[in-house]
């Protein structure tokens, strides 16, 4: 491993593009956003121990909306609980009650709330396809309803299982907050500042999100065009989302970098997992995501330096003919194949011979391709050597 800052970084047409964290990172409001695990599981364990959760009958619900005096009125809505209490829906919950009570959800938006608790006394009295639902609230607000068989998994657990692998997130382990890509001097460099510009740690009332990478011990996969080493790092999300618009998601790969945008460039051995709030998914996260996301973090890159060196051991040609046809062989046409054979020897400066330089030849050539689906056609040909002879 290389502990290199910043570095020089490239061959991302050797891997995927995501725009996951991005989207997060576009989407989120200043307060949504987290500078430390800290601070982030200080905001979502306070609101798990406001919350209260109980099972009850939809019959038992009533849904109240006041006599109308002014034009406000009829957008107001409260929930009648069996306990006495009166809770306020959210937008969410009032989609998820609706859904509760078979009732359709954009038509009674559309309505005065007195047309629309109307409606839904009845559905939940009469028609709603379940006898019970589970009520998450924290006295003011309906956080959630679900149906009886959910299987909550509290946001705050999930940032704590996070915190056990990576401390606060901000450099006190091997896992933090990612760098900044230097278009300009196409630099990778790991110690940018946390801010709310930079952070990839983010939670709303519905969900948390949280994206980290192991930055400061790049490991050396190959070559850039220039002959410096082409380095990857790796990083991991895990999303989840405690009121049920979300399910459990853990992603684990390989980059080259994060640009200022918190899109991952280079991406390689993508693998996602997603875990449902089914009744037994508490039980399921103890005993199998929260080991898994451990044995990562904990885990060496040698799966990947392996896959590596199996590819440029598995010599496919022992000549330029054999190089020709391996490559026609897999749909290339002899112009084409030329031109890979020839960016082989101008980029790694040697024949092509094995499943590497037959994959960074075809990258290569997928660089300086314009036409956008041909090019990540050829790209995906060049992975699907490099998994056939990793596996």
């Amino acid at each position: 491993m290389l502990d290199l800052s910043p570095h020089k970084v490239g061959n991302f047409g050797n891997g995927q593009t995501v725009t996951t964290v991005s989207k997060q990172w576009l989407s989120r409001t200043p307060d949504q956003k987290f500078l430390s695990l800290d601070d982030l599981h200080q905001s979502v364990n306070a609101r798990r121990e406001q919350s209260i959760e109980s099972t009850i009958t939809l019959k038992s619900v009533e849904v109240i909306a006041p006599e109308i005096q002014t034009r406000d009125d009829t957008h107001k809505l409260s929930l009648g609980l069996p306990d006495g209490r009166e809770v306020s829906p959210s937008h969410w919950t009032f989609g998820q009650l609706c859904q509760q009570a078979g009732a359709p959800t954009k038509y009674l938006r559309q309505l005065p709330t007195q047309i629309g608790a109307d409606a839904l006394n009845y559905s939940l009295r009469f028609t709603a396809p379940r006898e019970q639902m589970m009520l998450l609230d924290d006295g003011v607000t309906a956080r959630a309803i679900t149906s009886p068989t959910y299987g909550r998994i509290f946001d705050a657990d999930v940032v704590q299982a996070v915190q056990n692998i990576a401390g606060n997130g901000t450099g006190d382990s091997n896992w933090k907050v990612p760098g900044t890509l230097d278009w300009s001097s196409m630099t990778y460099n790991p110690h940018t500042p946390v801010t709310a510009e930079t952070t990839t740690l983010f939670a709303s009332d519905r969900d948390v999100f949280m994206f980290l990478v192991d930055d400061l011990h790049p490991i050396e996969v190959g070559k850039l065009p220039d002959g410096s080493p082409d380095l990857m790092f790796r990083g991991f999300y895990v999303s989840n989302s405690e009121v049920g618009s979300g399910s459990l998601r853990i992603a684990a790969f390989y980059l080259r970098a994060v640009c200022c945008n918190r899109i991952l460039w280079g991406v390689e051995n993508f693998q996602e997992v997603a875990m449902r709030h089914s009744r037994y998914a508490p039980d399921r996260f103890l005993e199998e995501a929260r080991p898994a996301l451990e044995s990562y973090a904990q885990g060496s890159s040698q799966t990947l330096i392996e896959g590596v060196q199996k590819a440029k051991a598995a010599k496919v040609a022992s000549d330029d003919d054999d190089a020709l046809a391996f490559l026609q062989a897999r749909s290339f046409s002899k112009a084409k194949a030329a031109l890979v054979l020839e960016a082989v020897e101008r980029e790694e400066q040697t024949k092509a011979r094995t499943v590497w330089d037959m994959a960074q030849g075809i990258t290569a050539v997928a660089r300086k391709t314009e036409n956008t689906d041909t090019r990540l056609e050829m790209e995906m040909q060049a992975r699907k050597l490099l998994d056939k002879v990793a596996a």
